[in-house]
């Protein structure tokens, strides 16, 4: 039985904060699309590690960095988000 990490990570633009909930490989996948697409340093996700993966302290320090990786990403694109990082970060549910 294979078992994932799911990611809940506090979202904040402006006064909005909401929460998100992936995987990692959600994180993967969003991070492949806008390096191919927008340029951004294919180095900034935090290193899929394999040994230990759902140890707690690990989990904990991948979730800050998961944190720090988006957070990054919305100073980045602070005028305009990516549609990939719009529908990642659940941006149409609040449109208002």
């Amino acid at each position: 039985i294979s078992s994932f990490q799911v990611y809940i990570i506090q979202v904040s633009v402006g006064n909005h904060q909401w929460t998100v909930k992936h995987r990692y490989s959600d994180f993967h996948d969003l991070h492949e699309k806008l390096v191919s697409e927008n340029k951004i340093d294919k180095n900034l996700l935090p290193p899929k590690k394999i040994i230990g993966k759902n140890s707690k302290s690990l989990v904990e320090k991948r979730q800050k960095e998961l944190e720090i990786y988006l957070q990054t990403l919305l100073l980045k694109f602070s005028v305009t988000a990516p549609k990939v990082l719009s529908h990642f970060l659940h941006f149409h549910l609040y449109v208002s």
